[in-house]
């Protein structure tokens, strides 16, 4: 493997650790939204989420710099399955069938777009 490479792969490996960090945002605005309106732990639960977006921001701009922005953002859909992921961990929420196919189809998109991208 040539180190060009190398380099799009550990690109991607952090836009996936960056995606992943992305989508816990999610966790603490549903933590907030069972909260009272501007008590403690609302005002807390939404500076997490800012402080996330905030890493967030940052990251995908590095990201951006070192891969095509076709490529980064259908990328972004893998938050579809890190939703079902943190729902079920952190919420208990019920996984259908329908939900990890969709899942499923979303993940499939990105590889097969990933695959096009570097056959080109």
């Amino acid at each position: 493997m040539s180190h060009p490479e190398k380099k799009i792969k550990k690109t991607i490996i952090a836009l996936h650790l960056l995606l992943m960090l992305y989508s816990t945002s999610g966790i603490f605005s549903k933590l907030a939204a069972g909260e009272s309106f501007l008590s403690f732990r609302f005002c807390l639960y939404y500076s997490i989420v800012i402080a996330l977006l905030a890493v967030y921001a940052v990251g995908w701009q590095q990201i951006i710099k070192h891969l095509p922005l076709t490529t980064a953002f259908a990328n972004k859909a893998v938050t579809a399955a890190w939703g079902l992921v943190w729902g079920r961990l952190w919420f208990h929420e019920h996984i259908s069938f329908g939900k990890v196919f969709g899942a499923g189809l979303v993940i499939a998109g990105i590889v097969l777009y990933a695959r096009e991208d570097s056959a080109v």
